[in-house]
């Protein structure tokens, strides 16, 4: 769900924080000492060990002598090797020992520093809502959301719904009501309050580490040009990410929409994930690149399971420090209680069967310059305060729509991980996935049609991409594929 090309840091190369806690932290507390004292009990317990069987020998030896110079001679042979294998077998099981002796400890921190961060993104709920999958959904006072941890927002409270952008025709729609599984009961949660997904500790553990939960990795920067000479970034460490998108360029943008056809594309393992999603940009490709993101994705590592969620993302730096995936940080302001960011989608479409879309929308408010999100036909889910961002406070420069998946290559050829569907633009409708009435919010707050959108596909042939344009769906493309065939090894 990164621009164009990210990639996302195998969760299994964990940091080092989790590693050596009581060092990486200066950790002195009880822990830490109790583990030191722990340690020289073992090792004065071995000592005496030592001490004994050197005893227990040495009386064999000399009561052994008696009998015969033979025997004596091969007592004190078996005296030697017995004196000197305990002392190295037991230097070996002292260091195994002490290394082992600040795990305990170290487990203990890290579980404490788990149901710490627990207890600051999971708020007091007046209501829990227990979903079929397996979530759970509090309601949580408005007011008392993760939002408002931040500092530049205590003691405030949601703002009123902002001026809508004026719309120059119909969408027409095929969205649905009920889109999410933890609603299906008839269950809401009562006015003043938002819905959020309870984290919990084994999402935390699913992570690369605590400090980068719900986070993104800074990487390296590619560029890559164009042939019209656009310039469109790549960034990529450990993890391959591949895209096939749809973009905009060279305007000053301020905002979009879509209609996205939802899937539940197959994801090959736990470190890989696939989304279709929108991305509203400003900035330049390095260290102070502002990016918004929504839209859905199946991701094992975050979520636990191949369910297809309606998600959100922001960054003001590049995904350095800032940001985060859905309300795991402060920052976006939710104002719906209706629509539970991070909730499993249902239904999804079917291969030659029923086809779902969802629309999401994404604009600023000319009046107070926040960037507000909107789902379906006027639902208002929240906004991104205009303070989080330092170019997006202005305008975006780019706008994407598309579908992007990770490549871990773990068995050594192309992942099986599908985008969209997993069949190839080439199929089309009920076989393919699409993007559908693809729009953009002028300096006139009006929703207009893209008059020179651009489809990109980074491979071709494991995922593509084809463009159009007719009188029904307005900008519309087709995306995706099966990644891993004969022409994709």
């Amino acid at each position: 769900m990164d621009l164009l090309g990210v990639v996302l840091v195998l969760p299994i190369l964990a940091s080092s924080e989790e590693n050596n806690w009581c060092f990486l932290h200066h950790y002195t507390t009880r822990q830490c000492q109790y583990g030191i004292s722990q340690q020289e009990q073992i090792e004065e317990e071995l000592q005496e060990e030592e001490t004994r069987n050197s005893t227990r020998i040495y009386v064999m030896a000399s009561s052994c002598s008696k009998i015969s110079p033979i025997i004596s001679i091969f007592v004190f042979f078996l005296f030697f090797i017995f004196s000197v294998c305990p002392v190295l077998s037991i230097e070996t099981e002292q260091f195994n020992l002490a290394n082992q002796t600040f795990k305990p400890g170290d487990e203990l921190h890290k579980m404490k520093m788990i149901k710490s961060h627990l207890m600051k993104i999971n708020k007091p709920s007046l209501k829990t809502i227990k979903s079929p999958d397996g979530d759970l959904i509090d309601c949580v006072l408005s007011h008392q959301q993760p939002a408002f941890d931040h500092p530049q927002l205590k003691g405030q409270k949601p703002l009123e719904p902002p001026e809508r952008p004026k719309s120059r025709h119909n969408s027409n729609s095929m969205e649905f009501e009920n889109f999410q599984l933890w609603s299906f009961s008839g269950e809401t949660c009562p006015e003043g309050t938002i819905p959020v997904r309870r984290t919990k500790e084994q999402d935390i553990l699913r992570a690369s580490s605590i400090r980068r939960f719900g986070r993104k990795i800074r990487r390296s920067v590619r560029r890559d040009t164009t042939s019209n000479g656009h310039e469109i970034l790549f960034l990529f460490q450990f993890l391959e990410k591949q895209h096939a998108v749809g973009y905009v360029t060279g305007d000053q943008y301020y905002g979009a929409k879509a209609s996205i056809n939802v899937w539940a594309p197959k994801v090959t393992n736990q470190y890989e994930f696939s989304l279709s999603q929108m991305w509203v940009i400003s900035g330049s490709f390095g260290d102070d690149l502002n990016t918004i993101e929504a839209g859905w994705q199946v991701s094992p590592e975050l979520y636990g399971d191949n369910y297809p969620r309606f998600f959100t993302y922001w960054t003001s730096d590049a995904y350095q420090a800032t940001g985060c995936y859905n309300l795991l940080c402060s920052g976006f302001v939710q104002t719906n209680n209706k629509i539970a960011i991070g909730a499993a989608i249902s239904p999804t479409s079917s291969y030659s069967g029923g086809q779902y879309d969802i629309s999401i929308m994404i604009w600023k408010d000319p009046k107070h310059g926040h960037w507000w999100l909107e789902f379906g036909s006027g639902v208002l889910v929240g906004y991104w305060p205009s303070f989080l961002f330092t170019h997006l406070r202005s305008s975006a420069s780019m706008i994407q729509f598309g579908g992007e998946i990770v490549n871990s290559r773990s068995n050594g050829f192309h992942t099986s991980t599908q985008m969209g569907s997993g069949h190839f633009a080439g199929e089309g409708f009920g076989k393919a996935s699409y993007f559908r009435n693809l729009q953009v919010v002028d300096w006139d707050n009006s929703l207009i049609p893209l008059s020179n959108l651009k489809v990109l596909a980074d491979h071709p042939n494991c995922y593509d991409i084809q463009g159009g344009v007719n009188r029904v769906w307005g900008n519309y493309f087709y995306y995706g594929g099966p990644g891993r065939n004969q022409r994709c090894p």
